[in-house]
C-alpha cells in the first residue's frame, strides 16, 4: 500500500520517543509511513521551576499544537493527563491508546524504610515531586515527610534520587513500565488507584489533529480504544468542571466491567492544607456521572 509520510509531532524525551515509537508502529502495521519530528515544548525548556509556578496551562503541549496548526505536523501523541481539558480552537482528540497501569509508585532508597511495613518511612523523608496532586496525597499518608520539587524525565528523577538528597520520588508506572527502567535496587511501591488517586487520564496516549483533517481523522480512528474514552471522558469532565489543570491536586479514576462503571475521586484544596475529600461512585451506565460526582465534591 502506497501512502505519503503522515508527520507525528513529539517531544524529546526517552517516554516521548517511545510514545511515538508506539503509534508509529501501529500505523505501519497498517501500512503507512510516518515520520517523527521532535518539538521543544515550555515544559521541557524551564527546568527550575514547579509545574505550579509554570504560568498557563498546557505547557507540556501548547508549541506542538501550534506546530499542528501550522501544518508542520500532521498529528501529534500526547501523555492525556498532561491536556488541558478544553481542546485549542481547530484541533481536536481523534483518538486514544489502551490505558497502561495508572497507579503512582512511590521508589525509596531501601534505607529509607524503618519497619517492615512498606510505608514505614523514616521521620522528615524527602520525597520529590512537582505534582500538587502528588504533594497533597503524601502529605496525606506521610505528615512528617519533606515534600521537594524535582524535575526533569524519568531517567533523570531516578539518577538524581540516586545520587541527590533524596529519600524517594513518585512517579507515574506506565512511565517505568514503558521504559522498563531497572529500580531493584529500591524499594519499589504502586499505589492502589482507588487510595492514592491518579491524574484524569492517567496512563493514557492521546493523539491529536486539526479537525477538518478528515484523512488523519479516518486514519486515527483506526487505533482507537473506545473503552478508554468511555472513562477518560468521564475523568476529564470532572475536571473540566472542577476548572482544573495540571495546578489541581484532584486525583479521578475510573474503571469499567462487565457491571458498569466505578468512580473514585479525591480532591485537595489548593494550598494542600485542608482534609481530603473523596468520593466515590458506581453505575451501570456513565451517563451523568460528572456531573454527580461533581455535586458531591462541592457540597458542604
Amino acid at each position: 500500500m502506497t501512502k505519503s509520510t503522515i508527520r507525528l509531532g513529539t517531544r524529546g524525551s526517552k517516554l516521548a520517543l517511545w510514545q511515538a515509537n508506539t503509534v508509529t508502529a501501529e500505523l505501519k502495521d497498517l501500512g503507512y509511513d510516518v515520520e517523527i519530528v521532535i518539538i521543544k515544548t515550555k515544559g521541557d525548556q524551564i527546568q527550575d521551576l514547579s509545574f505550579d509556578k509554570i504560568e498557563g496551562k498546557g505547557f507540556f503541549t501548547s508549541e506542538i499544537e501550534q506546530a499542528l496548526l501550522a501544518e508542520s505536523i500532521d498529528f501529534a501523541v500526547h501523555s492525556m493527563k498532561d491536556l488541558p481539558t478544553q481542546q485549542s480552537e481547530g484541533l481536536m482528540l481523534a483518538s486514544l491508546s489502551a490505558r497502561a497501569n495508572p497507579r503512582d509508585t512511590l521508589l525509596l532508597k531501601k534505607d529509607s524504610i524503618i519497619g517492615e511495613s512498606p510505608l514505614q518511612i523514616k521521620e522528615a523523608a524527602i520525597i520529590g515531586t512537582s505534582s500538587t496532586r502528588r504533594k497533597a496525597n503524601l502529605l496525606h499518608l506521610f505528615p512528617t515527610a519533606v515534600i521537594k520539587d524535582i524535575r526533569g524525565n524519568v531517567p533523570t528523577r531516578l539518577e538524581k534520587l540516586r545520587t541527590g538528597d533524596f529519600d524517594g520520588i513518585i512517579l507515574a508506572q506506565a512511565g517505568l513500565d514503558r521504559l522498563q527502567l531497572d529500580v531493584s535496587d529500591l524499594y519499589s511501591f504502586a499505589f492502589d488507584p482507588s487510595e492514592f488517586v491518579p491524574a484524569p487520564a492517567q496512563g493514557v496516549l492521546a493523539y491529536q489533529c486539526r479537525n477538518d483533517d478528515t484523512h488523519m481523522i479516518n486514519i486515527l480512528r483506526k487505533i482507537h480504544h473506545m473503552d478508554t474514552s468511555d472513562c477518560t471522558n468521564v475523568e476529564r469532565k470532572v475536571l473540566r468542571k472542577m476548572d482544573g489543570g495540571c495546578h489541581l491536586p484532584l486525583g479521578v479514576y475510573c474503571r469499567k466491567d462487565a457491571n458498569g462503571y466505578y468512580h473514585t475521586v479525591a480532591c485537595f484544596s489548593q494550598d494542600l492544607q485542608s482534609p481530603l475529600k473523596k468520593v466515590k461512585l458506581s453505575q451501570s451506565t456513565n451517563h451523568r456521572l460528572a456531573e454527580k460526582i461533581y455535586d458531591q465534591l462541592t457540597s458542604n
